[in-house]
């Protein structure tokens, strides 16, 4: 097969027996070749597929930009109110949005040119971020146009990723999903470290409104990306969107058991265990929007470091165990972070924090990947999104709601703690997930 050809999973074929092992860690070579394959990322996909080499640079660049807005748009929030409550409550807003959008998105994505849909919602997202500019340029910045806007946002995201998530399996071919996870995550990590840590310096020294300007560039940057790449057509037996095939989505959803651990054990995890919408109360403590840079992109410091050691998790078969473990060790690095005092230290949990939910999050990826047809990959990558959309941000209201009632400490803390009861206690009653092996995995039956 042509390094040009698309590869995707097709339904009704049985999934290798045994995850890819990376190139060096053969009989061939020495031990030390094959503990540095276990220890490095696989950048294989990269090298072989143009259009997936296109699309990872393209969104290394928006990502990155829209991590800038990310970190922008809940400071000015906080600025402008003083409330981390008010913090919380712009995550709510985003949610109900995107609880519709995904849905809808999903199905568009198994209907239409995913290509094409992705460049329709890149330069709306422009769009929307010129509006923020705009209101950051007024001498008393509308504290209802964040709450009008980041909404929008989220529901374009819900027509974004979608398509995003389930072009992958048709650019690389099927033993390449998890080392094309890992890449995707890492380039996820990269704009979340390097968009945070930019964010809180632009913030401090250009403004609010030149912030908001380099995001708006770097989605010309991805439009340009998807121009180059060829056309990602529906599957020949796609269905036209409607409430139908959206049923449909979910059903099957319904119906595998490792899919809905998944899902359900990354939303109690973020849930309960996220508490990014009080790093602003809790950069105040340590000086500022420089250090809220920091709290922003220390968990995807250590996502990072998780990513480029990720070679070894082609020979972990056991995928749900390996999510249930990771969401707990997020918890427990989370209540840690509530506790300590000392700024290196509170950076180090969370970067262990962010190692366990990319580890988590690698796993959850492949385990998508490998359980879905394609003809139904928009719809399911929808759900997807509302699973691990909706967990931050509820969390984020839950950690501004608690932080009201009882102080920030103890809702951090707090948080971290009924995390791991919770993954426990949802891991428990979800069997078939917990003893979820990828070499049984198949797109038609549970194994």
């Amino acid at each position: 097969m042509s390094e040009e050809e698309p590869r995707g999973s097709h339904e009704g074929e049985r999934l290798g027996p045994v995850p890819p092992v990376p190139a060096v860690a053969t009989e061939d070579t020495g031990p030390l070749r094959r503990l540095v394959g276990l220890t490095t990322i696989d950048i294989g996909p990269l090298r072989r597929h143009r259009d997936y080499r296109l699309l990872f640079a393209g969104q290394a660049c928006s990502f990155f930009g829209a991590m800038l807005t990310y970190v922008a748009i809940p400071y000015q929030v906080y600025q402008l109110t003083g409330s981390s409550l008010a913090v919380g409550l712009l995550s709510l807003a985003e949610l109900v949005p995107l609880l519709f959008t995904a849905f809808i998105g999903g199905a568009l994505a198994d209907a239409v040119d995913r290509r094409r849909m992705l460049q329709f919602a890149e330069l709306a997202l422009a769009g929307v971020t010129v509006i923020l500019l705009a209101n950051s340029l007024l001498d008393e910045p509308k504290v209802w146009v964040l709450f009008v806007v980041a909404p929008l946002g989220a529901a374009l995201d819900g027509f974004q990723r979608p398509a995003l998530d389930s072009m992958v399996p048709r650019l690389v071919s099927r033993d390449e999903l998890t080392a094309a996870s890992a890449l995707d995550s890492l380039r996820g990590e990269f704009g979340m470290i390097a968009g945070p840590a930019v964010g809180g310096v632009l913030i401090a020294t250009i403004g609010l409104p030149a912030t908001f300007g380099i995001d708006i560039a770097t989605y010309g940057a991805s439009v340009f990306a998807l121009a180059l790449m060829r056309a990602v057509p529906p599957p020949p037996d796609a269905v036209p969107p409607s409430v139908r095939s959206i049923a449909e989505g979910m059903k099957y959803a319904w119906s595998r058991q490792e899919l809905l651990g998944s899902y359900g054990v990354d939303m109690v995890a973020m849930f309960f265990g996220m508490p990014m919408a009080l790093f602003p109360a809790i950069a105040t403590q340590y000086g500022g929007a420089e250090v809220l840079g920091l709290l922003y992109a220390a968990p995807s410091v250590g996502a990072l470091v998780a990513s480029l050691t990720s070679g070894w998790a082609v020979r972990v078969h056991r995928h749900g165990m390996a999510i249930i473990w990771a969401a707990a060790a997020w918890g427990l690095a989370i209540a840690v972070f509530g506790l300590v005092t000392n700024l290196l230290v509170a950076l180090c949990f969370l970067g262990l924090a962010g190692a366990a939910d990319m580890i988590s999050g690698i796993f959850r990826g492949t385990l998508w990947n490998q359980t879905i047809p394609d003809r139904l990959r928009g719809r399911l990558a929808g759900i997807e999104q509302v699973s691990y959309s909706s967990g931050p941000l509820l969390g984020n209201l839950e950690a501004g709601i608690a932080a009201a009632l009882f102080g920030v400490r103890a809702s951090v803390v707090s948080g971290g703690v009924l995390c791991v009861v919770g993954v426990g206690l949802f891991a428990l009653f979800l069997p078939a997930f917990r003893h979820y092996d990828t070499r049984r995995a198949t797109t038609d039956n549970p194994p």
